[in-house]
């Protein structure tokens, strides 16, 4: 048996990598959650709708996450992990040129250029984690991941609230996101040397050869319809600068108020999960559909909160799902497991943020509904999946 420094030292190791690409991470969400967090705004500047904002938001999750079924599988097949990570991240490039575009048309092209780089990447790294977490505790490791990811999330937003406010404008704060892409590329070398096969962490005794597809049709389903239900932030920045009921500067300042939330609830989310398991992701569904009531409101203070609860909601997706999905995915498949939990994921939400954008053209009493349909559907859905996954560990008692 392992003495206690045999056993200390993978630990510190794991804790360490978690912790670096967790820096990259954080440095790569001020360049992508600093664009997202005026991304409505911006679109409306350059003269797009509620349905482009809605569809380009949408369009830009679905081709985020939809190409991580091939991703997945390719980094599973080569185990490249390192180098498909250096690809994605190096899309981020796109961003910075925002500060050069003069149309809504252009201006998609490269925000979804940027999500086909998170696409590419996820999956290699979301496994990295998955096995560096490990040795940790499954929960624990993801969420301190997803915490500092979300670190970013809140210095981007501030970034781009600083130009706007100095006078410098959008293109200003898009062209000040090209320091932290430098800075991720020297994190990211230090992390690949520091562990350069992530595979010491975790040795699978699963059946490696169950398609990831059939295993998880309840919990893929769950997913779908709670991600359906979910609105875009885009769609709400959106709401507050047509309405007028936000001053352009403040919008990214809540979207960095949300993402503080968000840090706090991956670090719970991931506590919980070690001691809950997946009874956490039924929180999902309830907090998605308190979101559109207020986050659509003509109420300021009611904008706040409906986004800070959004940003409650981010937090818990990614950090309970990555959990849950590792525990139950043998090593050998798990790249290609994201990469199709993720495409359903983004699926979901595409389809939810593009019939919002339509529906907003309605009445926002219209969102109010579709949402309650889907989270309803998808309460339903986990205890579907719940009972399957019974039936699955009585059979083999």
């Amino acid at each position: 048996m392992a003495g206690p420094d045999q056993m200390t030292a993978p630990r510190q190791t794991a804790m360490r990598l978690i912790l670096l690409l967790g820096i990259v991470s954080l440095l790569g969400d001020i360049v992508s959650n600093g664009a997202r967090s005026v991304t409505g705004p911006y679109l409306l500047t350059l003269g797009g709708s509620a349905a482009i904002v809605g569809l380009v938001a949408g369009l830009g999750e679905f081709t985020g996450y939809g190409l991580r079924v091939l991703t997945g599988l390719y980094s599973d097949q080569t185990q490249h992990y390192w180098r498909i990570v250096y690809l994605g991240y190096g899309l981020l490039l796109a961003i910075p040129f925002l500060a050069l575009t003069g149309t809504w048309e252009v201006a998609a092209v490269l925000l979804i250029t940027e999500r086909i780089g998170k696409a590419i990447r996820a999956p290699a790294r979301d496994t990295i984690i998955s096995l560096a977490a490990s040795p940790v505790g499954r929960g624990w490791g993801v969420g301190v991941h997803k915490a500092l990811d979300q670190v970013g999330a809140i210095i981007g937003p501030l970034l781009l609230s600083a130009a706007i406010l100095t006078g410098g404008g959008y293109q200003t704060g898009f062209a000040l996101l090209a320091l932290p892409i430098v800075l991720l590329f020297v994190f990211l070398a230090i992390g690949k040397r520091a562990v350069p096969e992530p595979g010491i962490f975790e040795r699978s005794d699963e059946d490696a050869a169950v398609p990831a597809a059939r295993r998880f049709v309840p919990y893929a389903t769950f997913l779908f319809l709670a991600m359906a239900g979910f609105a875009s932030f885009p769609l709400i920045s959106y709401h507050m600068k047509v309405q007028g009921l936000i001053a352009d500067p403040s919008i990214p300042l809540i979207y960095a108020g949300a993402m503080a939330v968000s840090t706090l609830v991956a670090l719970g989310g991931g506590w919980a999960y070690d001691r809950i398991g997946t009874r956490a992701l039924l929180l999902i569904p309830l907090i998605n559909i308190a979101i559109p009531a207020l986050a659509f409101s003509t109420a300021p203070s009611l904008i706040v909160l409906g986004t800070l609860i959004w940003g409650a909601g981010i937090g818990l997706h990614e950090t309970v799902m990555r959990a849950s999905l590792a525990d139950r995915t043998a090593t050998e498949i798990r790249g290609q497991a994201f990469g199709y939990i993720y495409a359903v994921y983004g699926t979901g939400w595409f389809l939810g943020s593009t019939v919002m954008g339509v529906l907003y053209e309605v009445s926002v009493a219209h969102i109010v509904g579709f949402v309650a349909i889907a989270e309803t559907m998808a309460i339903i859905a986990y205890f579907w999946m719940r009972r399957h996954a019974r039936k699955k560990a009585a059979k083999f008692r």
